[in-house]
Formats: structure tokens, C-alpha cells, sequence
């Protein structure tokens, strides 16, 4: 089949077997989408190699569940020992022993094929295109915060970054009512969050320090701060916006490591969150609903052949969502 690959660079093969592991259904790729995780992976992070790409939808093509034969789905990227506390008590995302779709340890959606395990398979709704299921996984991840997080109409809430996950996370927070504020360097993003009823403000590109910031936010101080901009200087900035007894929540990913004062956590009692995969059926449940419209979130759409093109403005802070169209394999 064919793949894109990454081991030290990213290349596409035509011979890459099609994967097939025991117990587990094999999936036909049909699009998958491009976020910063597999950006970083490019740089090294998390010191994978392999195929990457976790957010995606296709057609189960085998399984030893034929029930789910033919059927549209997307996936849980976490898949766990089955034997541990974390998978016993139904919840493999923290399984120690777990492999995580392009991420850790398995194949990942950048492929014509994927293999994962029956349970991990959510059938997707008619009224849901593939481009929109594309999003279920990262608006997923960002459902996740209100589960980690009490977040009210009395909240004062601050989300640091504008780009294709924080502008997801902004759908979500907005469902609470709460006084959201977005902090980010790109206009065209900026607007767009200010659309989904945030006060969008424009934060210095040279830095993040401080006395660069707007005279909007002038002793402003957050009940919980949302660190979602891919950034090494987002967590910075975040810990100096978030209130004394507040809440820091940590969605980045990135490879190397970030510099934290952490007297500043200390002296002000800031409570830091790490936050991570949510669960896709809440996901299914606001796309079906129309709850949330992720379509103007998509740049482009673009056959798996145009990878290094897709890859390029998925890199581009210009760029929201870049999709691939796996299914378009000539």
C-alpha cells in the first residue's frame, strides 16, 4: 500500500505492507488530517518512526466483528494492554503499556490501510462528512478540558494561541457561557475566533513577555488559562495571565523542552493541568447535533501524492486544518 513513512524524513512509499494484527479490525484510510503532533513528530518528537497521522475517518474493511463491515469510522488513537487497572476500569488512554495510532509504538493514518482494535471503532452518522469527521479526535481533546475543569458563565477564561486546536477548543468553551478571551499572533485566525464570540486580541510576534502585551489586558488576570499555541513561550505567557489559585491547562505538544518559573507556580498556587485525549462519542455528539461548525476550519483538502505541499502549509501560520484525501491514491 501506500504510506508516508518517517524515519529522520518523511518520504512515500508504494510497498508498504498493509498492516494486520491479530484481533483487530483493518480500516480503509479515507481522509486524515494534519495537526501539530505530526508536525513535531518531523522534528523528532516523542522519537517516532513509522507511519504517522492520528486524526482520521475510513471504511472498516475487515474484522472478526462483520457488524462492523462496510462501515464509516473513526477511531480511538490509544490502544492498551487490556490487563491493567487503567484498561480493566474501561479506560486505556493512560495504559502504561499502550500503543498510540502514529504517535507511539503503531501505524498511523497516513496510509491507504490502518489496523486497530474492534473496540476502538466508533461507526460515524450520515449527517457527518469525512471532512468533518477528520475533526472527532482533536475536538475530542478539546471536550476534554471541561471534564478535567469546572468551567461556569461566571468564569473568566483565557485560551493562549489561534491556530486549528485552540480555535476548537474556543467552539467548546463557548458552550459554558463563560467571559473567554483569545490571545494569538494572526489576524485572519483572530477574526475567525472573534466569530465564535471571543474578545480576539493581537499579542506582540517578537515575544510574549508582558510589557508586550495590549493595553487591553492591563492587571487581567484568568480563572483558568488554556495553553494551546504549540509553543514553547505559550506556557510563559500563560503562567503570567493565569490569577493566583488558578487553573494553567497544558494542550501543546512539541518536541524539546520549555522553560518554567516555577515560583511563580508556587508562590501563586496556580493548579497546572496536563490535558490530553477525550472521548470521541462527546466529539460525534456536538458535530451531529451542529453544535459546532468545523468546516471553516479546513484550508485544504489534497491527495496523499501532494503530501510535501500538504505538509508545507499545515506549517504554515497562515494555514487552520490541511486534509488528506488518502483515498485519492493515483
Amino acid at each position: 500500500m501506500r504510506a508516508l513513512r518517517f524515519d529522520r524524513e518523511l518520504k512515500l512509499i508504494d510497498d508498504e505492507p498493509i498492516p494486520s494484527l491479530p484481533g483487530e479490525s483493518l480500516v480503509r484510510v479515507l481522509h486524515a488530517g494534519i495537526c501539530n503532533t505530526d508536525l513535531e513528530i518531523t522534528r523528532g518528537y516523542a522519537g517516532f518512526t513509522g507511519i504517522p497521522g492520528h486524526e482520521f475517518v475510513g471504511i472498516v474493511a475487515e474484522s472478526r466483528n462483520g457488524s462492523i463491515v462496510g462501515k464509516r469510522v473513526v477511531g480511538e488513537i490509544n490502544a492498551g494492554c487490556g490487563r491493567c487497572p487503567d484498561c480493566r476500569s474501561g479506560d486505556q488512554r493512560h495504559c502504561l503499556f499502550r500503543t498510540v495510532l502514529g504517535i507511539k509504538n503503531r501505524s498511523g493514518a497516513f496510509a491507504e490501510f490502518l489496523s486497530l482494535p474492534d473496540e476502538n471503532l466508533i461507526e460515524v452518522p450520515d449527517s457527518i462528512s469525512n471532512l468533518e469527521a477528520v475533526f472527532v479526535e482533536p475536538l475530542a481533546a478539546a471536550c476534554r478540558i471541561l471534564n478535567q475543569v469546572d468551567i461556569s458563565a461566571s468564569s473568566n477564561v483565557a485560551v493562549v494561541g489561534d491556530g486549528k486546536l485552540a480555535q476548537l477548543i474556543i467552539m467548546v468553551l463557548r458552550s459554558t457561557g463563560c467571559r473567554l478571551t483569545v490571545l494569538g499572533k494572526h489576524e485572519p485566525k483572530l477574526e475567525l475566533a472573534s466569530k465564535s464570540g471571543a474578545l480576539a486580541i493581537k499579542i506582540h510576534p517578537a515575544g510574549v513577555a508582558l510589557p508586550h502585551l495590549p493595553a487591553e489586558l492591563a492587571g487581567e488576570r484568568f480563572d483558568v488559562v488554556v495553553e494551546a499555541s504549540g509553543s514553547p513561550a505559550g506556557l510563559e505567557l500563560g503562567l503570567n495571565l493565569v490569577r493566583p489559585r488558578g487553573v494553567l491547562v497544558l494542550k501543546s505538544t512539541h518536541h524539546g523542552l520549555a522553560t518554567l518559573d516555577t515560583s511563580l507556580v508556587v508562590v501563586n498556587e496556580v493548579i497546572i493541568v496536563g490535558s490530553r485525549c477525550g472521548l470521541l462519542a462527546e466529539a460525534i455528539e456536538l458535530l451531529s447535533k451542529r453544535q459546532v461548525d468545523v468546516k471553516p476550519l479546513v484550508t485544504r483538502c489534497m491527495p496523499l501524492s501532494d503530501w510535501e505541499t500538504a505538509f508545507a502549509e499545515a506549517a504554515s501560520p497562515s494555514s487552520l486544518k490541511i486534509v488528506l484525501d488518502i483515498s485519492q491514491v493515483a
